[in-house]
């Protein structure tokens, strides 16, 4: 069974071949950073204009690399949300069509849903239904939630963020210490000069949740605002000369640490009743979040398993391996629905 994956919720134009569900044939990802980088965030408008013009030669390129011709497609997959509306369209589009012309089905996937999927990808990982019931972490630009899940299919979201995800807050940080975007590789780079002791940024507890949030517990949810003003602050008071400050490496630990922090302590609570934590998402990449997670694990004495490097980020590869292993909206279904930019992680 191969299937073509298609993903274009964001800044990324990707896709990929997948045999099985877990064999990579191909995954092409082209980056959209420079464009947005002037304007210090992802700009929708760009976004979708750069996936409309360059969607068609990325997937050309992932058949080639694949080695594989259109008529060995047996599914065309999609993420329909959550994301930019926009850049969604794209992709979504493109998938229904080639699907029509094709003749074969369509699988309209759930983008976080999929990286929840991401850590089962390579070969030599477990099965999903010989790992559940389990924990998973999906920290990202956008995302930050915990979901149990007792196979894939079955989701209960157990906490989310109720403001920033933690990669809004690292952005959002650097942007403040003048550092560009995005935010979270060069941050992960000049804290490992730091000090993550030289100064109490706060741990961003939550007391209640909103209506939005309701029925979630309070203590497994997740806040970055104030983190993110409380860096502010002390940058008012304690103004740093520029990139070269001496002091600049221990303020990013610092900041860097309350943000790992609060995703270690929402983990620990998280993790009653199961054995398995899933982590996928791109902030899953940053090195001192990895550490402080195989560290919790062996202390408390559950398996952990992370996405590989190439599937953290967002990428078209865990959208056919989630398709493939019969995730997603399938059917007339598929080729009639929209998009959905505000799609729980919940709903298949």
């Amino acid at each position: 069974m191969i299937t073509l994956g298609i993903e274009t919720s964001c800044d990324e134009t990707a896709a990929a071949v997948v045999q099985g569900g877990r064999d990579v044939l191909s995954s092409v990802i082209l980056s959209q950073v420079e464009l947005h980088r002037p304007y210090g965030g992802v700009v929708p408008e760009i976004a979708s204009r750069q996936h409309s013009e360059m969607l068609p030669g990325v997937i050309d390129r992932a058949l080639t690399d694949a080695g594989v011709g259109w008529d060995r497609i047996d599914h065309v997959a999609v993420t329909y949300g959550p994301g930019l509306a926009s850049a969604l369209l794209v992709g979504l589009a493109a998938a229904k069509g080639l699907a029509f012309r094709l003749g074969k089905p369509l699988v309209a996937v759930n983008h976080l849903q999929a990286h929840i999927y991401s850590p089962f990808m390579s070969p030599d990982a477990p099965e999903p239904d010989a790992v559940g019931p389990f924990m998973a972490l999906v920290v990202s630009g956008g995302h930050t939630c915990l979901v149990r899940c007792e196979t894939l299919g079955a989701y209960e979201l157990v906490g989310e963020t109720i403001d920033d995800a933690a990669g809004e807050a690292f952005d959002k940080g650097a942007n403040l210490l003048g550092l560009g975007y995005p935010g979270g590789p060069v941050l992960d780079r000049i804290a490992k000069r730091g000090d993550p002791k030289a100064i109490e940024f706060p741990r961003g507890r939550v007391k209640s949740v909103r209506a939005v949030h309701g029925g979630l517990n309070p203590e497994v949810c997740f806040s970055y605002s104030g983190v993110k003003t409380a860096l502010l602050y002390h940058l008012r008071e304690h103004p740093l000369s520029g990139a070269e400050d001496a002091r600049l490496p221990d303020v990013v630990a610092s900041y860097q640490e309350a943000i790992v922090d609060t995703i270690i302590d929402r983990c620990t609570l998280a993790m009653d009743g199961v054995e398995t934590l899933c982590v996928g998402g791109g902030v899953s990449l940053n090195s001192r979040l990895r550490f402080k997670l195989q560290e919790l694990a062996t202390a408390a004495g559950f398996r952990l398993l992370l996405a590989k490097p190439a599937y953290c980020a967002d990428n078209a590869a865990m959208i056919a391996g989630l398709a493939a292993m019969g995730g997603g909206m399938r059917g007339s279904a598929a080729q009639s629905t929209d998009v959905v930019p505000a799609l729980s992680v919940c709903v298949n």
